[in-house]
């Protein structure tokens, strides 16, 4: 009788450990590989520099912040970033944590804007740190809805205020911040 109690309570063990285990798998991996392809301490850099241009009374811009948080080293209006990236680093339509999303430009945006993507809330919510969407600002932490008709953040929209999604603004992809070699 006691064999059997050892061989039941091993049996649950077992269960219960591969539960534990396969639920540890079923994290999105592209989540996991970004954070791990983040550099420690770049948003606080990035921060860093802001408060002394702020200091000097310099103007804060998207561009120098999202290439300072990021790691990706692009110049050039954001509207460029894209082209830009091409043959440098990979591109895509799926946000990752650390890429940054390029905006196309508009007439309310002629230079475009780029945004660091800091948060994946669900498959169609991210959160972005972001300089200059407010005028000489820094945001962090500012939720963007996917709102493509085809599920591809072509076009999304970002929350100004809190719970207040704005208009919609195209979207030409994510740039991810691991080099090509």
């Amino acid at each position: 009788m006691n064999g059997k109690r050892v061989g039941k309570t091993g049996r649950a063990a077992f269960v219960l450990l591969t539960a534990v285990l396969l639920g540890a798998c079923a994290a999105p991996a592209r989540d996991v590989a970004s954070r791990q392809a983040m550099e420690p301490g770049r948003e606080q850099l990035a921060l860093l520099e802001v408060k002394q241009k702020q200091a000097k009374g310099q103007r804060v811009w998207c561009v120098p912040f999202a290439r300072t948080a990021s790691g990706i080293n692009l110049r050039g209006d954001a509207k460029t970033w894209w082209n830009k990236a091409a043959g440098q680093y990979d591109r895509g339509n799926t946000p990752a944590v650390g890429s940054v999303m390029a905006f196309r430009a508009t007439r309310g945006m002629p230079l475009g804007h780029v945004a660091m993507v800091s948060e994946l809330v669900s498959p169609r919510e991210i959160k972005v740190d972001h300089a200059n969407w407010s005028r000489n600002e820094v945001s962090l932490r500012m939720a963007v809805i996917d709102v493509s008709a085809r599920n591809d953040w072509s076009a999304v929209r970002v929350e100004s205020r809190p719970e207040n999604f704005g208009r919609v603004y195209p979207v030409t992809g994510f740039i991810y911040p691991q080099q090509h070699r």
